[in-house]
C-alpha cells in the first residue's frame, strides 16, 4: 500500500477502517482513526514514522508548557494592582523562548532529512567561489511520508497556542490524530487545529450522507487523477528526462501538459484526502478554486494551494511585516516614496521571505528556489504595475474584468505560469534554462504537422486525456461561475444520485490510465 489510487488502500485498508470504526464505542473512535494513520505511514514509510512521533510529543510538551506558564501569568495578574506589564511582558517572553524552541525541533528535523545534501552541495559551490576547495557531504536517511505537510501543521498549533487563538490540547491522542490522520498525511490540506482535530476525535457516527458525498469526492479525485494525470505522464516524463531530442515546440507543450497534469494530479488527490474526511464527518479546507480563470500570479497562488498559501501568509508574511524593524522601515520608505511605492517597496521583505520558504518547501533543489524566487519577482513587480494598469484602464473606459481584456490578462496569467511549472518540474535549474532556451530559439511546428509529437503519446491516449481536460475545464467553469455541481449531484434522487456515481467510476476502470503499458505514478505531491 504506497497512496490512495491501490487496490488494497480501496478494498481492503479503507473497508477495515470503516467497519472498526462503525463497530466501537464512540469514545475509542478516535484511538482506531490514530492507529490506522499511523499504520497507513508506516507502510509507505516504515520506522521513519518514528521522526512523526518525535514531533508530535515535542509539540504536546511545549504546547503544554506554554499553557502552564499562561495560567501562572493569569494567576499573578489576578493577586497584584501594579507590575502587570512587566508579568505580561515575562510570559510573552518565556512563550517566545518555548516556541523558538518547538520551531527549531520540528523545522531541524525537517531540514536534516530534506535538506542537509542540498545545503552542503550550496556551501561546496560558494566556497569554490571563494578559492576553498571544501566538499560537505551528508548521509540521506530518508523522510517519512507527509513530513513537510505535518510539519507546517506542527508550527502552526504551537505559534496559535503561543498567541492564545487556542488553548493546548492536553489529550495526546486528539493531538497526535490531528497530526497524522491517514487522508491528509500524503499530500495535505494543511489544516488547522480548529479546523479537524475536535471532529476527528469525536467519533461522529457514519451517516449514508456523508458516505455518500465522500464517495463521490473520491470518484471525482479518482476520475481528474487516472484520466488524465496518469495518462499525460506519457508524454511528460518523456520530454523532461529527454529534452534535448526535441525541438522547442514539443517542449512548450510538455510545459503546459505538466501544468494540466499537475493540476489534476494535486486535485484530484485533494479531492481524495477530502472525501475520506467526509466519511468522518471532518470537513479540510479546499486547496483549490479554479486557478485556471487567474488574472494575475498573485491571483493565481490565491487559488492553487490556498492552505499553503495561507500558512505563509499567516506565519510567515504578516510577523516578518508587523515586526519593529520593517515597520520603521516602512515609515521611512512612506516620507521618501509615498504612500503608494514606499510600503509596496518594503513590503517586498516579507514577500521574498515567503518565497524563499515557498520554493524551498517544495524541494532542495536549484530549480525550487528558482521557482520561489520568479513567483517572487513576477507577484512584487505585479504590486507596481497593477495600480497603473488599473488607471489606465479606467481613463480609456476599459472594463478590465469582461471582454477581450480579461482574456488577455488570464492567457498572460497562464503563459507565466507554464513557464514557471516548466522550472518546477525541470530536474534541476540548469536543464530548466535549457529547456527554455530551446523554446525561445527553436520553437517549431514542424513536430506536429510531421507526427512527431505523436512517437511520444498516441493519438488515442491524447484524444482520451485532452476529452477528459475539456470535462474538467467544464466542471471549473460550472464552480467559477457559482453552479455547485457536487451539492446538486447530492440533491438529486436516490437513483439518480447513485447512477452518476457509478457512471463516474465506470468511466474511470474502462478509461483511466492504469494496466499494461502504464506505469504506476504516485502522487506528485507526496515527494514534498
Amino acid at each position: 500500500m504506497t497512496s490512495y489510487f491501490t487496490l488494497i488502500f480501496l478494498v481492503v485498508f479503507l473497508p477495515l477502517v470503516l467497519l472498526a470504526y462503525a463497530a466501537v464505542p464512540k469514545r475509542l473512535r478516535g484511538y482506531v482513526l490514530l492507529c490506522a494513520s499511523y499504520f497507513f505511514a508506516w507502510c509507505i514509510s516504515g520506522p521513519r514514522i518514528t521522526f512523526m512521533l518525535i514531533s508530535t510529543l515535542c509539540v504536546y510538551g511545549i504546547a503544554r508548557a506554554m499553557d502552564a506558564r499562561i495560567q501562572k501569568r493569569d494567576a499573578q495578574l489576578a493577586q497584584v494592582k501594579k507590575g502587570k506589564r512587566e508579568i505580561k511582558a515575562s510570559c510573552k517572553h518565556q512563550l517566545n523562548q518555548l516556541l523558538v524552541a518547538g520551531v527549531m525541533v520540528n523545522l531541524g528535523i525537517l531540514i536534516a532529512l530534506n535538506y542537509l545534501g542540498f545545503f552542503g552541495e550550496l556551501a561546496t559551490a560558494a566556497l569554490g567561489l571563494l578559492g576553498i576547495h571544501a566538499h560537505f557531504e551528508f548521509p540521506r536517511i530518508g523522510a517519512p511520508i507527509g513530513i513537510s505537510f505535518y510539519t507546517l501543521m506542527a508550527i502552526s498549533y504551537l505559534v496559535d497556542v503561543s498567541r492564545e487563538t487556542i488553548k493546548a490540547d492536553h489529550h495526546f491522542g486528539r493531538l497526535a490524530l490531528f497530526l497524522s490522520f491517514f487522508p491528509h498525511i500524503m499530500e495535505g490540506p494543511i489544516a488547522r487545529y480548529t479546523q479537524t482535530a475536535t471532529a476527528l476525535w469525536e467519533g461522529r457516527d457514519l451517516s449514508a450522507q456523508n458516505s455518500y458525498r465522500g464517495m463521490l469526492r473520491m470518484a471525482i479525485g479518482f476520475a481528474k487523477k487516472l484520466l488524465v494525470a496518469d495518462r499525460l505522464n506519457l508524454y511528460v516524463k518523456t520530454i523532461f528526462t529527454d529534452y534535448a531530442s526535441y525541438d522547442g515546440g514539443l517542449i512548450a507543450l510538455g510545459a503546459v501538459l505538466y501544468t494540466l497534469q499537475l493540476y489534476c494530479d494535486f486535485s484530484g488527490c485533494m479531492d481524495v484526502a477530502i472525501g475520506l474526511g467526509q466519511f468522518f464527518g471532518a470537513e479540510y479546507p479546499e486547496n483549490f478554486r479554479q486557478p485556471f480563470f487567474s488574472r494575475t500570479t498573485s491571483e493565481f497562488w490565491q487559488r492553487w494551494h490556498i492552505t499553503l498559501g495561507q500558512w505563509f501568509k499567516d506565519y510567515v508574511y504578516y510577523p516578518v511585516s508587523l515586526s519593529k524593524p520593517v515597520k520603521r522601515l516602512t515609515t521611512k520608505a512612506r516620507k521618501r516614496f509615498g504612500n503608494r511605492y514606499g510600503p509596496l517597496l518594503v513590503s517586498g521583505i516579507a514577500l521574498f521571505c515567503v518565497w524563499l520558504g515557498n520554493g524551498l518547501w517544495h524541494g532542495a533543489g536549484s530549480q525550487y528556489l528558482f521557482f520561489g524566487m520568479y513567483y517572487f519577482v513576477l507577484i512584487w513587480l505585479g504590486g507596481f504595475i497593477e495600480p497603473n494598469a488599473r488607471a489606465w484602464a479606467a481613463d480609456h473606459g476599459i472594463d478590465r474584468e469582461r471582454g477581450a481584456y480579461r482574456v488577455f490578462r488570464t492567457v498572460r496569467t497562464l503563459m507565466a505560469v507554464f513557464v514557471g511549472e516548466l522550472f518546477f518540474r525541470a530536474e534541476g535549474l540548469e536543464a530548466g534554462l535549457a529547456m527554455f532556451g530551446k523554446m525561445l530559439s527553436n520553437f517549431s511546428l514542424a513536430s506536429f504537422a510531421d507526427g512527431t509529437v505523436f512517437t511520444l503519446m498516441s493519438k488515442a491516449d491524447f484524444a482520451v486525456a485532452l476529452f477528459f481536460v475539456a470535462v474538467v475545464f467544464i466542471y471549473d467553469t460550472a464552480y467559477e461561475r457559482g453552479f455547485d455541481v457536487r451539492k446538486m449531484i447530492e440533491e438529486k434522487g436516490f437513483v439518480l444520485r447513485w447512477a452518476i456515481w457509478i457512471a463516474i467510476v465506470m468511466t474511470v476502470v474502462i478509461f483511466g490510465a492504469y494496466g499494461f503499458g502504464y506505469v504506476a505514478v504516485d502522487p506528485m505531491y507526496a515527494q514534498y
